[in-house]
């Protein structure tokens, strides 16, 4: 496989910055290009794909030490430019991580493929039988920043369910994204994939977001996956449909019926496993007739997580600091947690039902029916009894790896992996059928 990848410098790696002429004729060249490229992906039989992205996969692991020259190179700008701890953890990459993105790859390769998959059938009484069959959606634009691991996953899911996707990262990892999407593409196209299937944006100028956003009838979707910021400015500007993937305001409610001991684990690791990630714990809230409230958050304090709570969790523990109004609702993706005492189970539907952001919220209890209440009751993407938040992912479900979580109510919701990409459409077989 050493020969996909030719040994260049990172320099050689960052996309063109400027004088490329206009951006809106780029990006319409490019999701051109692209829709012809996704008719032959789709034309590929579901055993070429998969093999195409197990190249992809091995041309990845050969490029481990150009892609790591190219992230040390983000890593550095992104210090110097002031770059959050947790912006630096979602840009840095190692060769573990590096071989996890691989291995990714090659995981997404051996899922069930859904194109083709016939999801009902039906046979009418004039003797017509009717299916409905799940199909590309065709291209994907994806918008998204930080995390460069974005770029093979993106790319992995987007070709093994049979769509092509345009993919534009943020600045601050654009050498990280160039390297990894030149590497999975030799080793896609290697396996027979057109090289348009899975293309990069060659430039970092605001204007290509906002000419993809405009893109109706050349691009099919737009998959936002960064900030409040940035998904906001996709649904507010859009003009092709969006699956939105919002803050990961999360909530880890734990019930008077709580083992302590499980208690107090599932909330330290659902908050300081991973602090910058969207599953991470945001809010934790703490029923008022649970019986050891100081057994559970001396072990945040104590691995150096600030607690900012209202009046009655500040009389827990001297540490933890009064909040304010903005802390509920705000996604710190950092080692911050927002405590409250709630009243019962009441108390807590009521904080997360005014706070939540629809990603993630679990209970913490041995009681069986304040568990059923509150799987019932809680509307999120994704509602947990006695496991971290930080299990919300696609590989942790799965679903071999994720393009992101929407927290919508419309065509996916949770994790969104092959078949979230994917539509129907319905055949209908007759033998001569008129309508009188």
């Amino acid at each position: 496989m050493n020969t996909l990848v030719s040994p260049v410098s990172a320099d050689a790696v960052i996309p063109a910055r400027g004088a490329i002429g206009d951006v809106a004729a780029v990006v319409e060249r490019l999701a051109r290009e692209g829709r012809a490229a996704q008719r032959e992906l789709a034309r590929m039989t579901s055993e070429a794909r998969a093999s195409a992205l197990r190249f992809a996969a091995e041309a990845l692991r050969d490029a481990a030490p150009i892609i790591l020259e190219a992230n040390a190179q983000d890593v550095a700008d992104g210090v110097a430019a002031g770059l959050s701890s947790a912006m630096v953890d979602r840009l840095k990459l190692d060769s573990a991580r590096i071989e996890a993105i691989a291995a990714t790859v090659a995981q997404v390769a051996s899922l069930d493929d859904p194109v083709g998959q016939v999801m009902d059938e039906t046979h009418r009484p004039n003797g017509m039988t009717l299916r409905r069959v799940r199909v590309p959606i065709g291209l994907i634009g994806i918008i998204y920043e930080s995390r460069p691991n974005v770029t093979a996953d993106a790319a992995a899911l987007c070709v093994r369910s049979g769509n092509a996707a345009l993919l534009r990262g943020g600045s601050e990892a654009v050498r990280s994204n160039s390297a990894i999407h030149s590497a999975l593409v030799a080793g896609l196209v290697a396996g027979g994939v057109p090289a348009a299937a899975v293309q990069l944006m060659p430039t970092q100028d605001r204007a290509a977001v906002g000419a993809m956003l405009a893109a109706a009838g050349l691009i099919d979707m737009i998959v936002p996956r960064g900030g409040k910021s940035l998904v906001a400015r996709v649904q507010a500007d859009a003009r092709v449909p969006v699956l939105a993937h919002l803050d990961g305001i999360n909530h880890t409610f734990v019930d008077r019926a709580a083992d302590p001991a499980m208690a107090r684990d599932i909330a330290l690791n659902a908050k300081m496993r991973r602090t910058g990630v969207c599953g991470a714990m945001e809010t934790l809230l703490v029923d008022a007739l649970f019986p050891d409230p100081q057994g559970l958050v001396a072990p945040l304090l104590d691995a150096g997580c600030e607690l900012r709570g209202d009046a009655r969790a500040c009389a827990i523990d001297f540490r933890i600091a009064p909040a304010d109004a903005d802390d509920w609702d705000t996604e710190y993706l950092d080692a911050v947690l927002s405590v409250a005492v709630v009243d019962g189970l009441d108390g807590a539907l009521s904080h997360i039902a005014t706070h939540a952001s629809g990603h993630t919220d679990a209970i913490v209890t041995d009681d069986s029916d304040a568990a059923a209440r509150f799987l019932s009751e809680v509307d999120s993407a994704i509602v947990m009894h006695n496991a971290s938040s930080q299990f919300a992912d696609g590989g942790e479900f799965g679903l071999g790896a994720e393009i992101g979580i929407a927290t919508g109510r419309l065509h996916a919701r949770g994790p969104v992996a092959l078949e979230g990409l994917t539509t129907y459409k319905w055949l209908v077989l007759g033998s001569g059928q008129v309508r009188p």
